[in-house]
């Protein structure tokens, strides 16, 4: 009989032990904060809302599915490929992704929402507009539950998360260069994406320098862009082989220059292209604004407009 208490004393302890090791919110946001501002600056995606999921999800990285599966956002299975496992959720047994570590978690949560048309909406709002951002992934279908955008917006303004949206705001300055430092230490077995640090924008849009060994399959392994989609965004032929510096566009261009450049003065060597790429304006657009022929380029000294000419 004593035997049979002293187990059960010591089987309460150890539950005890367990509960106490469980991950608070704010234990939580302190491991994954630096890579959930890594993604915002690599993607859009607010990191307030990116930490606000995962937080919630996850249940502070607490839940069996991130514990066994790395999974932090319950993402489901859908056209998935890799490793799965399976928990009850809005039904029995459902499939869930598996990943290697909780870095691959985020990083297929951005993709998640990168790649998927019926998020396409979201990344033309700010990424410091949290509320919208929450609203938006509730109307698109990220979660069942009708109060999600309100539960998301609780959390980040307990928890202060949007103080994060704008640490990405110094897109040359220490924040970064700080952030690729802390996240190099993180206790996880991370694989650190070097693309990372080198992401640039352009009008509106991100870009990577290209530099020599960057190939179609690294930029898609580590940046989520196919070789086809890169292609189409930078108008270029397939069979196309990447040159050393070129200008390469992780987005669709956009059909008007940012606001303050209405013309471009040509000088020598320059074409339409690469007038199209140094402003981040789609090339079609630029014939169609100058009314030259697909095919017609620029004399040196001629004005090219780089949006519709006001009357």
């Amino acid at each position: 009989m004593r035997r049979v208490v002293v187990l059960i004393i010591a089987f309460l302890l150890c539950g005890q032990l367990v509960k106490a090791h469980e991950n608070t919110r704010k234990e939580y946001i302190q491991k994954f904060k630096d890579l959930a501002i890594r993604e915002m600056k690599r993607t859009g995606i607010p990191a307030s809302i990116t930490l606000a999921q995962g937080l919630l999800e996850s249940r502070n990285g607490n839940s069996v599915l991130a514990r066994k599966g790395n999974n932090h956002f319950g993402i489901k299975c859908h056209d998935w490929r890799g490793k799965t496992m399976r928990i009850d959720d809005d039904k029995r047994n459902e499939c869930f992704r598996k990943y290697k570590s909780a870095y691959d978690s985020y990083m297929d949560h951005s993709k998640f929402l990168t790649t998927r048309s019926r998020y396409a909406f979201l990344f033309k709002l700010k990424s410091t507009d949290y509320k919208r951002w929450a609203h938006g992934l509730k109307k698109a279908g990220y979660a069942t539950n009708p109060r999600y955008a309100h539960i998301l917006i609780k959390i980040i303004e307990e928890e202060k998360l949007y103080v994060y949206d704008s640490a990405v705001k110094k897109r040359h300055g220490k924040t970064i260069e700080k952030t690729n430092k802390k996240l190099a230490n993180i206790d996880e077995d991370y694989e650190i994406d070097p693309f990372g640090a080198r992401l640039e924008e352009l009008n509106g849009v991100h870009f990577i320098v290209v530099k020599k060994g960057d190939t179609f399959y690294s930029i898609e392994r580590n940046l989520g862009v196919s070789k086809k989609k890169l292609l189409r965004y930078n108008e270029l032929p397939s069979g196309y082989v990447l040159q050393v510096d070129q200008i390469l566009f992780l987005h669709a261009k956009k059909n008007k220059a940012a606001r303050g450049y209405n013309f471009h003065r040509v000088k020598e060597g320059d074409t339409m292209y690469s007038i199209a790429q140094k402003y981040g304006v789609k090339l079609r657009k630029l014939y169609k604004y100058n009314r030259m022929r697909r095919g017609e380029e620029p004399y040196e000294g001629d004005r090219i407009w780089l949006r519709k000419k006001s009357r």
